[in-house]
């Protein structure tokens, strides 16, 4: 793959259907898309995606959430 750039999100889906989160007052990260929740995350994972989420930018956030939800390939 030399030479080749490849595109994150080349088919624009992020930016046409983004990704949505709150985090709870007892730690957890409930991320959602189109109104319904993804996934939720909690424990180590879940504060260390929200220490990220802090400082992200919006295309950087919605990475972030892209692949916490563990579908980001798609």
């Amino acid at each position: 793959m030399a030479g080749k750039k490849r595109t994150v999100d080349a088919r624009g889906k992020l930016a046409s259907d983004p990704f949505a989160y709150r985090t709870t007052g007892n730690g957890l990260v409930i991320v959602e898309r189109g109104g319904r929740v993804v996934v939720t995350l909690g424990g180590d994972a879940g504060a260390k995606l929200a220490l990220a989420l802090e400082t992200a930018d919006e295309r950087q956030t919605q990475l972030l959430l892209a692949k916490a939800t563990g579908n980001y390939k798609r």
